[in-house]
């Protein structure tokens, strides 16, 4: 074998080359490691988060100031998100994905009585009105083109009730329903729409609830214990590369008829109950 050969074996393929991606909360957590992930493979990539400076130390650590860019980006506001992909586009010429990642936790309440209904709507205003967002700005420059993939991180809360506040649930549901709902409409315009939904991972987003002062490493090793012990993949961490992985094939023409689909990062999570302990 030549050594062109040897080296074309060697290296593992772009999946994106020359695509145009916005990822919004780009900046820390599985945002971050999407946009490295696609940074890998070729994309060119607009970060969009309110996090100016992590924003900033992100597209300076990946040194490719021609092909990964910033910009300030609040989802709940509609002109943030137009002004986004406008600059995506102004940047790059076009927009061919969508990353919808930006989303909050909100703070745990145990009994509907005590809930507070601003933290309810602050909650949907990220959650749910910032991905509508980035799906009605995404098409507006999709539809001309006739292709586009639009993909929302959802949870697996969007699955089964019981694993997250009400608002972060009532908001991830509403999400999977807006993915079904706008792949229905899109799908004449050859435009993609899907989500993910991942098990726990331990991010920031995690610990966001608690008080700064308790978002130390321990908290992180306890929340991984956590999430280990009550996980179905026993053995395996589900990391923010693995629900990386999982968008970018979604991302990928390897997905190219895939679409209205919630993909389930969660290692068989939803799909099992083991509280009658037949397997345990």
């Amino acid at each position: 074998m030549s050594t062109t050969g040897t080296v074309l074996a060697s290296t593992p393929t772009q999946r994106l080359l020359g695509k145009v991606a916005l990822v919004t909360g780009g900046a820390s957590g599985i945002g971050e490691s999407i946009v490295r992930l696609f940074h890998i493979h070729g994309a060119k990539i607009c970060i969009a988060d309110v996090q100016d400076n992590l924003g900033k130390q992100v597209c300076q650590s990946l040194g490719d100031e021609a092909n990964v860019v910033f910009v300030h980006c609040d989802v709940t506001v509609e002109d943030d998100v137009s002004h986004a992909v406008d600059f995506t586009v102004g940047k790059f010429g076009t927009l061919h994905i969508i990353v919808n990642n930006a989303g909050i936790s909100g703070s745990p309440c145990s009994d509907i009585r005590n809930a507070d209904l601003s933290e309810f709507d602050k909650v949907f205003s990220v959650n749910t009105k910032g991905v509508f967002h980035g799906m009605k700005h995404a098409a507006r420059i999709m539809i001309p083109k006739k292709k586009g993939s639009i993909i929302s991180l959802c949870s697996v809360a969007s699955a089964i009730g019981g694993l997250g506040p009400h608002a972060y649930t009532g908001s991830k549901y509403a999400v999977l329903g807006l993915t079904k709902n706008v792949a229905a409409e899109l799908g004449k315009h050859a435009i993609r729409v899907n989500c993910v939904s991942p098990y726990g991972v331990a991010t920031g987003l995690a610990l966001a609830h608690l008080p700064e002062d308790e978002r130390t490493d321990d908290a992180l090793v306890s929340f991984r214990d956590f999430t280990g012990r009550m996980a179905n993949l026993q053995g395996v961490e589900l990391t923010t590369h693995d629900v990386a992985n999982a968008v970018l094939f979604l991302a990928s023409d390897d997905a190219k008829y895939i679409s209205g689909e919630n993909l389930m990062v969660d290692g068989g999570f939803t799909s099992a109950n083991h509280s009658l302990q037949v397997f345990r």
